[in-house]
């Protein structure tokens, strides 16, 4: 081979892995638009389970269009906040894939359908689960009462003394690690305020401005922490005026977690407006009536994140 067929050769071969390395670098850079169904969220990520199966990583970011589709045609769109991605949501994606094939999303469209599908059962499964949990503790503490009793008619008083000196030091050792962290769905609750209301009011009394910092710092010692906040109203006026209070309650309170908090949209789990579900007072007197005008904010970290909860750093309560 001449040298000249040897150069030539070269300069083929050289521009063959530009063209190569163009059309790889295009590749990553392509638009895709992907459905499925929100399986979790932590912070600015979240994961999907895509149509055909798959677990999809999506980053989200300040400039993701965040959208509720609206109309016969779903030509339009209502512009909605980050928090509503909630697990159990199903939506649509678009964005571009980065280098570790993670979808960064331009726009995620979604129905109202859908989103009150999802804050449904998200609410349910909580519910079934905080009725079992009491169930449980009940059997245990009923079955805890009778080997108490079954020990005490068998041993010796001076026996008897010792063991229950024992099983309080255990019972002690339980309940501290249990109190540590609350327990919901799939975070654990790190904190939890409740803000109180008055009769049609919708304004934040300024003194929870204070435990409401308290609860967003103790959040921020924990990566991957996000802000859930819940309104709620009494059933006392028609049920529209009682849902947009609890609406209103829950955007007031938001606007003081984000705006003096500082409290990226990313961390924010949907404001959720419950209006006269959940009550926790009766509405038959004054007292279960200003229970029930209420904003309940947690503080709450994704067990998948969180590991263990041996593993989670030391926080005061």
């Amino acid at each position: 081979m001449t040298l000249g067929k040897a150069r030539s050769t070269a300069s083929v071969v050289a521009l063959s892995l530009i063209v190569l390395s163009f059309f790889t670098t295009l590749a990553f850079a392509q638009s895709a638009k992907v459905k499925g169904v929100i399986i979790g969220r932590a912070g600015s990520t979240m994961t999907m389970k895509t149509s055909d199966g798959q677990n999809l990583v999506v980053v989200l970011n300040d400039s993701t269009d965040v959208g509720q589709v609206q109309g016969a045609l779903k030509a339009r769109h209502k512009q909605m906040s980050m928090a509503a991605l909630i697990p159990g949501l199903a939506c649509q994606v678009e964005g571009t894939y980065n280098a570790q094939n993670q979808l960064v999303a331009s726009k995620v469209r979604f129905t109202g359908d859908d989103l009150e599908q999802a804050q449904s059962a998200q609410a349910a499964v909580h519910e079934t689960k905080v009725q079992a949990a009491a169930n449980q503790a009940e059997l245990q503490q009923q079955a805890d009462a009778l080997a108490a009793q079954n020990e005490a008619l068998k041993a010796q008083q001076a026996a008897l003394d010792k063991q229950q000196k024992e099983i309080a030091a255990n019972k002690a050792n339980i309940a501290a690690n249990s109190a540590r962290f609350g327990q919901l769905d799939d975070y654990y609750i790190l904190d939890e305020v409740t803000v109180y209301f008055g009769n049609g009011q919708v304004k934040v009394d300024p003194k929870y401005n204070a435990p409401l910092m308290a609860l967003v710092e103790k959040a921020k010692t924990y990566n991957g922490y996000n802000i859930q906040v819940k309104g709620y109203a009494s059933s006392t006026g028609s049920v529209a005026l009682n849902q947009k209070l609890s609406e209103e309650r829950a955007n007031n309170v938001t606007n003081i977690v984000v705006q003096q908090g500082h409290v990226p949209l990313t961390n924010m789990l949907a404001p959720g407006a419950m209006g006269e579900s959940r009550q926790v007072g009766s509405d038959k007197t004054a007292e279960g009536q200003a229970e029930n005008r209420r904003v309940v904010v947690r503080a709450l970290l994704n067990k998948g994140i969180a590991g263990t909860m041996e593993g989670l750093p030391e926080t005061k309560k």
